[in-house]
Parts: C-alpha cells; structure tokens; sequence
C-alpha cells in the first residue's frame, strides 16, 4: 500500500539565506489564511466559479465543526456561518484566499453528513451535489477532513474517504484529516485516537498520495500552525 499518512506534529523548518531572519512557516501561513473573504455560494456544480484556481474543500459530519474550523483559521469570527444547530450549511459556500487583488486559492465550506433532522429529500440532493463536487470538481486541489477525534471515523466518514480515495491514491487531491476537539482528550486518548486513524487511512496511502494527520482544536489552537502551513504548502509547494 505504500507509506503510512503523515502524522504533523512538530513544527515544519525552511532553510533561509545566511543574515536572514528565520522565515515562521506558520506565521507566514497564517497571515494568508487571515486574508480569505467570501466569495460566493452554489447550490449546483454549475453555478461554481469557471477557472483554474485550486479549492481546497472541508467536509465532515454536521457537527463536526467545519464552518468553526475554517474561522478559526482565518482568525475571523463570521467568516464561516457557524450555526448551533447542525445541518444548516445547505449550499457550497466559495472563500477566496490570498491577496485581494489576486487571490491564489479558494476554500470550500461543504454541506455536513449524517444530521437525521434534516429533510430526507433535502439531505439526499446536498449529499448528490458534494458527492459530485468531490469527484468531479477540476479544481479540486485538497481535501481537510473533519473527524471528531473521540469517536474516530463513523460509518459515514469511512464512506466519504471511500468516496475521494480514487482522487487521492492517484494524487489528484491531498488529504488533511483534522482530529476535532482534541483538547477533550487526555495525551493517551489523544494517541490512542492518532493510531486508529493511521490505520484507517492506510487505504489510501500510496507513494503518489499527500495525506497528512493531525490532532486539532478550535477552542485551544492545537494543530492550527500547522494545518495552516499544510494547506499553505499545497498551494505554494515551490516556496518551500
């Protein structure tokens, strides 16, 4: 199957010139993720933008805390409609990134899955569109995965990896699957919680496939430096 996901841990370095200030990785992706601004909301492939800059999507369960996580990000309160009650982000809601003047990447707040309150009818046209957007979109750069990190990966969630595992074996789209309100954990639940993940996604590990694992909390910051930087890196892979 190749090699095991990456587990980010510890900070990631970049060699800089001699007489050169240390360059922060986090720092620097941070301040870019701060800049992200909505764009536009899609309730059909259709209605998505027509070009080539990279989405990087979240999914995960509707109370995963997708819209949370991106505001947490993006070091912005409102950013992402982040509701109390679960299920309500009903549409493909589009966030440009980078400069104002030229934005280099977009994320994508996707509908949540498994919320039972929801219509049935409802609930089956949102997973009809995420499904298509997450096989089918071209710009589809990469994939951050909700997972709560005390229940690990449902039923729901192993089917949705079943779902972009084609796209991620193959290197088409990279994976960061962010283990959720870790700061409920004690440290042997925490890695308790890392390990059962690493096996899970050995599915989709191959030598073409980037996929990345990491421990996470919006209430604490754990892991925001560096799924900061991760995404940075996938957008600008020749900076670093």
């Amino acid at each position: 199957m190749g090699s095991n996901p990456k587990i980010l841990q510890c900070p990631m370095t970049f060699a800089s010139p001699p007489a050169v200030a240390p360059l922060d990785p986090h720092a620097r992706a941070l301040a870019w993720a701060h800049g992200a601004r909505f764009l536009t909301t899609a309730s059909r492939l259709p209605e998505l933008p027509v070009d080539e800059l990279p989405e990087l999507a979240f999914v995960g369960r509707s109370n995963a805390g997708k819209s949370t996580a991106i505001n947490t990000l993006a070091q912005q309160r409102r950013l992402a409609f982040a509701s109390r009650t679960p299920g309500r982000t009903q549409h493909i809601n589009l966030f440009d990134i980078g400069p104002k003047d030229a934005p280099d990447a977009r994320l994508a707040d996707l509908p949540g899955y498994g919320y039972a309150a929801v219509d049935r009818g409802a609930k089956l046209r949102w997973q009809e569109v995420m499904a298509s957007y997450l096989q089918y979109r071209r710009n589809l750069a990469g994939v951050v995965m909700m997972v709560d990190s005390r229940q690990g990966f449902t039923p729901l969630d192993q089917r949705l990896l079943a779902l972009i595992a084609p796209r991620v074996l193959s290197g088409e789209v990279r994976l960061l699957v962010l283990l959720t309100k870790a700061d409920k954990l004690s440290r042997r639940d925490a890695q308790k919680s890392l390990a059962a993940a690493q096996v899970v996604l050995a599915d989709v590990a191959s030598d073409e496939a980037d996929v990345g694992l990491l421990l996470f909390s919006a209430l604490s910051k754990q892991g925001l430096g560096d799924a900061a930087a991760h995404l940075w890196g996938w957008v600008h892979p020749a900076a670093d």
